[in-house]
């Protein structure tokens, strides 16, 4: 397993577009579908964003799109049982259409900015990335995220805002039963430019979740 990392990472210096359409070919075709998973999940870390560009450029955004869908399909699927002939494609486009353009590129960019704040790879370094993410980003992050999701899904701003009031103090509540030690682990063992892929990873149950919360009315 280690050798297989190191390989990667060296694919990933030389090719990064290459390494990151087979990391995401991997995640996609695993768990869901047998494939998709938007929900896809941040899986693991979203997806080795350091194309050219970064962990906030477009194949970042294309990836977490991906997991965003992929999660909305096991949500229908596994969660809902809806079946193929009730699956509702619309609900899935939206959830994919913020992961790539919500979900991706702040948290492609969130991870730049948190490791400029507190540079290091130490034990209380990592310690102090993943106070600052889940008590400062993560709950920020939280809240839009169902605010946006509510208004793609129609509803008016009081509807909205009852949503979130409802949906939201559980939502946080188990995000922290998943992230903390998920975070502490990625920021003091993973390289910047792999912890969008590993938070992907991880995401796969974490944005079925997020599917199922956000279109249960």
């Amino acid at each position: 397993m280690a050798a297989l990392w190191r390989g990667y990472g060296r694919l990933l210096a030389r090719r990064p577009r290459a390494a990151q359409a087979l990391t995401a070919g991997a995640v996609l075709e695993a768990p869901v579908l047998p494939g998709l998973m938007v929900g896809r999940s941040h899986l693991g870390a979203q997806l080795a964003a350091a194309c050219d560009g970064g962990l906030g450029g477009s194949s970042g955004r294309t990836q977490s799109g991906a997991l965003m869908g992929a999660g909305d399909v096991i949500a229908q699927q596994l969660v809902e049982r809806r079946g193929l002939r009730g699956h509702q494609g619309r609900r899935t486009v939206k959830m994919m259409a913020i992961g790539f353009c919500f979900v991706g590129p702040v948290l492609g960019s969130w991870y730049k900015v948190l490791d400029r704040l507190i540079p290091g790879a130490t034990k209380a370094v990592a310690v102090k990335k993943m106070v600052l993410d889940q008590g400062g980003f993560a709950p920020c992050f939280l809240g839009c995220f169902l605010a946006i999701a509510g208004a793609m899904n129609g509803l008016s701003v009081q509807e909205n805002w009852s949503k979130i009031q409802q949906d939201y103090v559980d939502a946080l509540l188990t995000n922290y039963c998943i992230w903390p030690p998920v975070q502490i682990a990625n920021f003091y063992f993973v390289p910047l430019n792999h912890r969008l892929a590993v938070v992907q990873c991880v995401a796969i149950v974490w944005n079925c979740y997020l599917s199922w919360k956000a279109n249960r009315m």
